[in-house]
């Protein structure tokens, strides 16, 4: 049987908020079968609990936020991201802030934390769900067609392009497809940075936004190249951390998915419209669990050799 995992141990990590700035205390916790993911403002008296739930998310403008009861939890979608990617089905996150903390801007510190205190299978079936019929959001801007589709797959594979009309990201990758039968997502995906332009920064900061953003959790551009002195990380990061982000954003329906995500110049607002038209159309989805193992797809299967993924 595929199981259920969660932390074997409590961690604890201290950032900064990216767009709030201010310091952030962050613990995860082991959580019982069935938990799912759940943020638990422990700054607030009594402590509000937000589950990990696509249906939550209020505010989508540079990340993915959940509220409940007048309390809030952001950016949340690169722990979201590391927990899917590792298979972490249920664990609570206490934090005393609005925000999750930032780090280097990437899931890797998520996913080192994680892996710093193990994995462990729990007595309960894992449940996926599965897509049984395409299933699509679309928007028009004044840019163009940005859209974002599920359709049926035997795993779960993601396709994403962008296009930014910047010199810097036009000299990278601006497609990238990940098929977790053949990729890893610690080694392909986990580091890709969160990134923004000079030129925003005025309206972020006026905005609420950004308050904690720097060369150290983001990559920054200017009108023409990279501004920070250690380069990309990888030759397609920018698309890559927009994959990144559809993992953190597609895993707050509360189960990993079997299906292919297929994106173009998708954001936070359009992952969060297609996981909410996705619930709303019970016939294009079903739960599935394995208890054969032997009878998983072949990338779920790799994909829960291992905690290191």
């Amino acid at each position: 049987m595929l199981k259920q995992r969660t932390l074997k141990a409590v961690v604890s990590a201290a950032g900064v908020g990216l767009h709030s700035g201010v310091k952030v205390n962050m613990s995860l916790r082991p959580a019982a079968p069935g938990t799912g993911i759940v943020f638990r403002r422990v700054d607030l008296d009594p402590p509000v609990d937000l589950p990990a739930s696509a249906l939550l998310v209020t505010d989508t403008r540079m990340c993915s936020c959940v509220e409940r009861d007048g309390a809030k939890v952001g950016t949340i979608e690169h722990l979201m991201s590391a927990f899917a990617g590792l298979g972490v089905d249920n664990a609570f996150v206490d934090v005393d802030a609005a925000e999750l903390p930032i780090l280097d801007g990437s899931a890797s510190p998520f996913v080192f934390l994680i892996q710093s205190v193990g994995i462990e299978e729990q007595p309960a079936a894992k449940r996926f769900i599965r897509i049984k019929t395409p299933v699509e959001v679309r928007e028009h801007d004044p840019a163009g067609a940005k859209w974002a589709r599920l359709d049926p797959h035997d795993g779960f594979r993601l396709s994403f392009s962008i296009g930014f009309n910047h010199p810097a990201i036009d000299r990278t990758g601006q497609h990238v497809t990940i098929d977790f039968a053949d990729h890893s997502y610690v080694r392909e995906v986990a580091r890709a940075r969160t990134f923004g332009f000079m030129q925003e920064v005025e309206w972020l900061h006026e905005n609420g936004l950004a308050q904690g953003g720097g060369l150290d959790n983001a990559v920054v551009l200017d009108e023409y190249r990279v501004l920070n002195a250690d380069g990309l990380r990888y030759d397609d990061e920018f698309v890559k951390h927009k994959v990144l982000d559809a993992i953190g954003d597609l895993y707050l329906l509360g189960h990993p998915l079997l299906a292919s995500f297929s994106a173009h110049k998708s954001g936070h607002a359009l992952n969060n419209l297609l996981a909410r038209r996705l619930l709303a159309s019970p016939e294009a989805w079903e739960f599935v669990s394995f208890e054969n193992g032997d009878l998983a797809p072949r990338a779920v299967a790799r994909w829960l050799e291992s905690p290191a993924f």
